[in-house]
């Protein structure tokens, strides 16, 4: 059968109607869980854009493709699905964000539309400067911008979508399957939603942000260089954390909107009944919380993500707590519209998401781990069942038992009671990765293009920017 796959970027769980938000408006993605599964333990498998779509595209984890920060980004030089689905003789068309290195590469598309690759095919340099005490003075806009109107963003995503139903009804004949990936920018940054959209919020009362005052604040190393080197927290008074909140929830109504129309045309077209459709995201968002914004942490709204999937085959109303991730993705695409998993494939870590949604498997592991700006050593993530431990190499770990602490404010690490748990996460963590040895070898690698790219005063000298501009 077809596959539609609609991807946003950075939208937290938490600002979905279908997760338990009783405020938010996202009435369309709300009915494709009622007609599908909602994973409720869904994570990207490394919480940043650039590595996280690295690894959706090879169904692979960074640290064994490479692909491990902003300035190593996918070229295509991994088998991704896209090829397998492209040189299998199907369409396979790309509509959208990608994040990739450049055109130039052979990324596994027949065709591709309003693109946006990383800046200079190089991507974001000052990520590599990982341990330098420093702040990203881009941040100080976040909160100056935050409002209504319209942004590059939201105009590129209109035109996303507007061109996604184009194709749908183009291809509404089709005879052989086809994998359209619609890939919208919202609702990341700048914190800017359409009038209409914003509105929706302008009189409602949003919930605070959790541990927002300093004192409650949690303290960790890790986190505290990240909330230092990316200190949106500084410029969000109480009028710009209002404006902020507000938009962003604006941006997710902006976004399912959009998303309104693409389910419509292919309802339209016929061909609802033989298209799988998956929507995902690339990351969460923090939102405040703990006093952080942005991505980049282990923390459920950052790390989690919303996984919607609707279709033949899907039971609807069915909600799966087995703990899935994005790399899972990758055999989904595959035996939806070619078949068997070759060899290769089969030593993926992934698995169908069509086959987790049938049997509940709250013993499975899924595994994230961060490498990039704003994290001073490597961060490593395994959740199985209810509990979730987070490894950073050279510093405390990090414990929590989501059955009865959901919004991880109670740090179980170390204590005598846990320690057999914490002892057979880290046998779980030990047979996916080795922490330390993997946190050398991108330390060597990411000094290795620092000093290609001129070292760090020539790093610093290049454009900073919040986030990827539109070409």
């Amino acid at each position: 059968m077809n596959l539609l796959l609609i991807m946003s970027d950075e939208h937290s769980r938490e600002v979905a109607g279908c997760y338990g938000n009783p405020i938010v408006r996202t009435p369309n993605l709300d009915a494709l869980a009622d007609r599908g599964v909602v994973f409720e333990n869904a994570y990207c498998n490394s919480p940043i854009c650039v590595p996280s779509r690295a690894s959706l595209a090879t169904g692979d984890y960074v640290h064994r493709t490479g692909y491990w920060d902003s300035a190593a980004p996918y070229d295509g030089r991994v088998p991704s699905w896209h090829h397998r689905v492209r040189d299998a003789g199907h369409e396979m068309v790309s509509i959208g964000k990608l994040h990739f290195r450049s055109a130039d590469d052979d990324n596994g598309f027949s065709d591709v539309r309003h693109p946006i690759y990383v800046v200079d095919g190089v991507g974001d340099v000052h990520g590599l400067l990982r341990t330098d005490k420093r702040v990203r003075t881009v941040a100080r806009g976040l909160a100056a911008e935050a409002g209504r109107g319209q942004s590059a963003y939201t105009r590129l995503d209109t035109r996303v979508a507007e061109t996604t139903v184009r194709w749908i009804r183009e291809h509404r004949n089709d005879e052989r399957p086809w994998v359209l990936f619609s890939s919208m920018l919202s609702p990341h940054y700048p914190l800017i939603a359409p009038k209409e959209f914003y509105d929706r919020y302008a009189r409602v009362d949003l919930p605070r942000p959790r541990l927002y005052r300093q004192a409650d604040r949690p303290r960790h190393p890790v986190i505290d260089h990240y909330r230092e080197t990316w200190n949106y927290g500084d410029f969000f008074d109480e009028e710009r954390l209002e404006v902020g909140l507000k938009a962003y929830y604006g941006l997710c109504s902006f976004l399912d909107f959009q998303i309104g129309r693409i389910l419509d045309a292919l309802r339209d077209s016929g061909r609802a009944d033989d298209t799988l459709v998956i929507y995902t995201s690339d990351h969460g968002e923090s939102l405040g919380n703990r006093g952080l914004w942005g991505k980049s942490v282990m923390y459920e709204e950052s790390s989690g993500v919303p996984l919607l999937v609707s279709g033949p085959g899907i039971n609807p109303g069915t909600r799966c707590s087995t703990p899935v991730s994005l790399v899972d993705i990758y055999p989904t695409v595959v035996e939806t519209v070619c078949g068997e998993l070759d060899a290769r494939e089969r030593r993926l870590p992934g698995n169908s998401l069509i086959a987790l949604a049938r049997e509940q498997s709250p013993d499975r592991v899924v595994f994230s781990e961060m490498h990039d700006d704003g994290s001073m050593t490597g961060e490593f993530m395994v959740r199985e069942d209810a509990w979730k431990l987070v490894h950073y190499v050279g510093y405390p770990a990090q414990l929590f038992d989501l059955s009865v602490d959901p919004f991880e404010q109670t740090d179980l690490a170390g204590r005598p009671e846990t320690q057999d748990v914490q002892g057979r996460l880290y046998d779980r963590l030990h047979k996916i990765v080795d922490p330390e040895s993997v946190n050398r070898r991108v330390f060597t690698d990411q000094q290795a293009r620092i000093e290609r790219l001129g070292g760090v005063d020539a790093i610093l000298s290049r454009d900073d920017f919040n986030f990827t501009p539109v070409p």
